[in-house]
């Protein structure tokens, strides 16, 4: 399995705090079946991203830990202003492997209107944007159609492996199986923060989709759709079961940034 969304970096933000910490969850992720894992720390008000550090820090840890599991670059990329025209300048800095898709979180307490604008903007960047937990979001558990339609121009849905085991509450998994009924998931990763609450174990959840949607999705989900985000290549395309009877699709064209110095003020409208 390859997981895309992980805090294993020790001391850059609220995930592991120590490098002993992080080789125990990359010993923890390879024993239940990872291969690769995508560290990907926040950027946001709180924990400024350096990605020269973070690359250092990955480098480090893949020495500490051996090549028990492949570690990869990525960030869990917080829409502000600042963010927003920093990628836009700079597609590859936040997007995992410097390749494209990136991971999206959004505010607790607020959706941007314009969020279809600046994922048009980052998409002509040539940016994928993965939008992360959105079944964990309690204003986005009220937004299936804004989900639906953000696919429907080319972004992504990655929910937590834990919610749907019901880890996370019960609101959390019965919109996990909602987006899933939907075919509206594309990953399904850890988010990673330690070793006892928010761990790197996905063999459970792999298990509770081989049985409950089959193997062909539980491959697509955690191995083929993760691996075509390490490349930067399209997914495999899925028919939607949603309201919409529309075919998903995935970096299309990439075209030159036209809008890459909208960002911060679409973002404050």
């Amino acid at each position: 399995m390859i997981d895309i969304h992980s805090h294993i970096l020790p001391g850059l933000d609220d995930g592991s705090s120590a490098m002993e910490e992080s080789i125990a969850m990359l010993r923890m992720a390879a024993a239940f079946g990872t291969t690769d894992i995508v560290a990907t720390p926040h950027a946001n008000m709180q924990f400024a991203f350096d990605p020269a550090d973070v690359e250092r820090r990955i480098a480090e840890l893949q020495e500490a830990a051996g090549d028990v599991v492949r570690i990869h670059y990525g960030c869990d990329f917080h829409l502000t202003p600042e963010n927003i025209d920093d990628a836009l300048r700079a597609p590859g800095k936040y997007s995992i492997n410097h390749r494209g898709y990136l991971l999206v979180e959004f505010s607790d307490g607020f959706i941007p209107k314009t969020t279809g604008e600046i994922f048009t903007a980052m998409r002509n960047a040539g940016i994928c944007p993965i939008v992360t937990h959105p079944e964990r979001n309690r204003l986005l558990q009220k937004k299936i159609e804004d989900l639906e339609a953000w696919v429907e121009q080319g972004c992504c849905l990655q929910v937590t492996a834990q919610s749907l085991l019901g880890l996370f509450g019960t609101h959390a998994k019965e919109f996990s199986h909602t987006l899933m009924e939907r075919r509206l998931v594309h990953f399904l990763a850890s988010d990673a923060h330690d070793l006892k609450h928010r761990t790197t174990d996905l063999k459970p959840a792999w298990q509770y989709v081989e049985e409950h949607y089959g193997g062909d999705m539980a491959r697509r989900l955690f191995i083929d759709n993760p691996q075509s985000a390490l490349d930067g290549i399209p997914l495999t395309r899925v028919r939607s079961r949603g309201r919409k009877k529309s075919w998903f699709s995935f970096f299309s064209q990439r075209s030159e940034a036209s809008g890459r110095n909208a960002g911060a003020a679409l973002a404050s409208r």
